[in-house]
């Protein structure tokens, strides 16, 4: 018997998450084994979250720093992350990819008035290869009350492969599924789906050093951050034809990294710190912060979230906040250093008893030093519940989840029945963070502004800032009290 031959070469990569170091690393390997193969053995794909607005090049340059990295890269096709959908509008986005020279490919995305794709974006793309006909299909995470408010309208990602799967079979000798759903969806297309014999996967940072076979799929992923990149081997039998797909996820670290995309990063940087230099505000007082406990800058981002919800209460968690404030002037950079999430406020519903209970677990050390990423959260540990429109009495000689002696909303007590609608934080609702939050009932997202740029608002707001610095919560020893 004859030995079977290696067709194509696909190196895969997902959330990335604006981790240029790692990426200019790839970038490296990937100009070494372009020069080990030609063209046409060689397909590279990206997953999703490959941008990130944490990072100061992405914010400063609308992801322009991304944008150009994928082009210098030379990638075959690019997957649609929820990090690219929800952190910009669809004209900020069509703007970012307009004739990019590799297609965005998302079959569940469509916009809600024209029913259509945009411009830019295709459902599938059919390329050939190492002489085989490969077929490769997106899909993305349906985040569908964000989208509709963006004015996209999402699709069920089941019954879009269910519809186009059949389709590409006939067209391809290999369909490869760009899935940016997570792993429990994966397996479930896996074993559900026929016809789809590679699916390479993201979104729950899941890492597969070695694929999942499900049937008559193979699943791969490359963790997160860049730091491990996907590598599947296709594999012909001379004789039969039969295709064979092996592969493995290995890490970064030894990867060299390419100097013109470490150029290329470093040019944007600078570019984008030079747009956000600019002064928008001036503070007469430093601005402190603390995690552990209450403090002006977290109350400052409470009130300012109540405010802009409408909310008779505002909570949100000090943890989002990762510096404090000097006197003098802030720059939009100093904000984004402060506050880097792309997270959204929100508007919930929620019983007072579940509302006594979050603040209860905000003064827990498990709760307070929760560390964390994911859910848009860029921080470090979640912190204590920073509050606005309330006053809390806390006893701390009273044991866990026993301290809050004392609730008061518009200087009534607060009714353990009743509802109060409360601004917080999107995140909260996908169940993160304090118990309490997750089961209130969500009334309004707010898109596309991020809470940094409400926090911003804030800043030029003198009355804000002089009643940040009154103490929300209290002592039962407390003697100047008054509600």
């Amino acid at each position: 018997m004859s030995e079977s031959t290696v067709a194509l070469t696909l190196l895969h990569t997902n959330d990335i998450h604006s981790h240029f170091e790692e990426a200019c690393r790839i970038a490296g390997h990937v100009k070494d084994l372009r020069a080990n193969r030609s063209p046409d053995e060689l397909l590279l794909i990206d997953c999703g979250d490959f941008l990130d607005r944490v990072r100061a090049e992405t914010e400063g340059s609308d992801g322009a720093a991304n944008r150009a990295l994928l082009d210098y890269m030379g990638y075959d096709a690019v997957g649609m992350g929820n990090n690219e959908g929800l952190s910009y509008t669809r004209d900020q986005l069509g703007s970012l990819f307009k004739e990019a020279p590799y297609p965005i490919v998302c079959a569940n995305l469509i916009e809600a008035e024209t029913g259509g794709l945009p411009v830019w974006m295709k459902s599938h793309v059919l390329v050939r290869r190492g002489g085989l006909r490969v077929a490769l299909l997106g899909l993305t995470a349906p985040y569908t009350d964000f989208y509709e408010l963006l004015g996209w309208k999402v699709l069920d990602p089941m019954e879009t492969l269910a519809r186009m799967v059949p389709e590409l079979r006939k067209q391809a000798d290999l369909v490869v599924l760009i899935s940016h759903l997570g792993l429990k969806h994966d397996e479930n297309i896996a074993s559900t789906i026929e016809g789809i014999d590679l699916i390479l996967g993201a979104h729950t940072h899941h890492l597969l050093e070695v694929p999942l076979r499900i049937g008559g799929t193979v699943i791969c992923a490359a963790g997160k951050f860049g730091k491990y990149a996907g590598l599947v081997t296709i594999h012909r039998e001379p004789e039969s034809g039969t295709l064979r797909i092996e592969g493995r996820a290995e890490t970064t670290e030894a990867y060299p990294v390419d100097p013109g995309a470490a150029l290329l990063v470093e040019e944007h940087r600078k570019k984008a710190e030079a747009a956000m230099s600019g002064t928008i505000a001036t503070l007469r007082e430093p601005l402190e912060l603390r995690t552990d406990r209450e403090s002006p800058l977290g109350t400052l981002l409470a009130s300012a979230v109540r405010k802009a919800t409408g909310a008779r209460i505002g909570l949100v968690n000090s943890g989002q906040l990762l510096r404090s404030f000097p006197a003098g002037p802030v720059t939009e950079l100093d904000v984004h250093e402060a506050c880097p999430s792309p997270i959204n406020a929100c508007l919930i519903t929620l019983k007072g008893s579940l509302l006594k209970e979050a603040l209860e677990e905000s003064l827990l050390p498990e709760f307070i030093g929760f560390e964390f990423q994911g859910f848009g959260f860029r921080g470090r540990t979640l912190g204590t519940l920073s509050v606005d429109g309330l006053e809390w009495l806390v006893d701390e000689t009273k044991p866990p989840r026993e301290k809050v002696v004392g609730i008061f909303v518009d200087g009534e007590p607060l009714d353990t029945e009743a509802e109060y609608e409360v601004g917080t934080l999107d995140m909260f609702t996908f169940g993160v963070g304090y118990m309490g939050l997750k089961k209130g009932r969500v009334v309004r997202y707010f898109l596309p502004e991020f809470i940094r740029g409400i926090l911003a608002g804030a800043l030029r707001d003198e009355e804000a800032l002089l009643d940040c610095r009154r103490s929300r919560r209290h002592s039962p020893a407390d003697s100047n009290i008054e509600f």
